[in-house]
This record gives C-alpha cells, structure tokens and sequence, in this order.
C-alpha cells in the first residue's frame, strides 16, 4: 500500500513537473512575441525619428530662413552703418 502511495505521489510531481514545464514555455513564447513586437515599434520609431531629423535640417538651411525672411516677412539685411556690434 505505501508502495503505491509513493509511485502516487511520485506521478503526481512528474504530472505537475510537466504541466509547469508546459506553462513556462507557453509563457516565454508570449513574451518573445511581445518583445518582437515592440522592437518592430522601435524601428519604426527609429525610422520617424531620421525622417524628422532630416525635416529639420532642411527647414533649418540659412539659406532657406533668410529666404522666408525677405518674402513673407520682409525683412531686409542692414547696412554697416546700422550694425552695433557688443563684446562680451
């Protein structure tokens, strides 16, 4: 009777052992899925990221602001004359 008892208990650990080796791996695929997942954001995030970097430089070319300065806001360069130059 104690034989059977422990081949019992001894099935039992092996069951719950292999229901629980089931999970982890069920559960570390789910997490590598997310992960996959969220670096694919990343990339992307990386890819809006150069694409506003490059947006930025163009807008910011002197010569593009001084462009915009003389034709919408018509703003003009002055002479020598006008320009105070202060030393620090």
């Amino acid at each position: 009777m104690a034989r059977f008892f422990g081949i019992g208990v001894l099935i039992s650990m092996l069951l719950v052992s292999a229901l629980m080796v089931i999970y982890k791996k069920y559960n570390s695929r789910l997490i590598f899925i997310e992960i996959q997942k969220q670096e694919k954001a990343l990339d992307q995030y990386e890819v809006a990221w150069g694409q506003l970097q490059l947006e930025l430089t163009t807008l910011a070319e002197q010569n593009r602001v001084e462009q915009i300065a003389r034709e919408q806001l018509k703003l003009v360069l002055p002479s020598r004359e006008k320009i105070i130059y202060i030393k620090p």
